[in-house]
């Protein structure tokens, strides 16, 4: 099993959307600024609490819910397994039978029928 990168936790960038910080969510106009004091601990309460909520939330259900993906995921892998693959292979080769049959019709009727219809035409073109 792979060494886990406990630094990079986001190697593909899967949720950059989800980084929040307080500019993006507080912001105030010229003209309407709270007092400095409000301003600074507001910032400090919001990270700290996004924070700690967030820590207090992955402690409680991170391992559950990720055991929880993980059979989702195990769930998948066995029905593509066990169904989903064997069924393309049948229909491929029910397709393939239906591919020859489909080449026969088109030869045997359509070919001769476009065939002498094309050189009805090709008389047109001669006169």
């Amino acid at each position: 099993m792979a060494e886990i990168d406990l630094v990079n936790r986001d190697p593909n960038n899967i949720n950059d959307h989800l980084k929040v910080t307080f500019e993006d969510v507080l912001a105030e106009p010229e003209g309407n600024h709270a007092m400095d004091c409000v301003w600074s601990n507001s910032y400090k309460c919001f990270n700290c609490c996004k924070k700690l909520c967030y820590t207090l939330m992955t402690l409680c259900c991170g391992i559950c819910i990720a055991a929880g993906w993980g059979c989702e995921f195990a769930y998948i892998a066995f029905v593509h397994i066990w169904y989903v693959t064997p069924c393309f292979k049948c229909l491929e080769l029910n397709c393939g039978c239906m591919q020859k049959l489909w080449g026969m019709i088109v030869h045997c009727y359509y070919d001769p029928i476009f065939e002498a219809c094309g050189l009805c035409f090709s008389a047109f073109k001669k006169g």
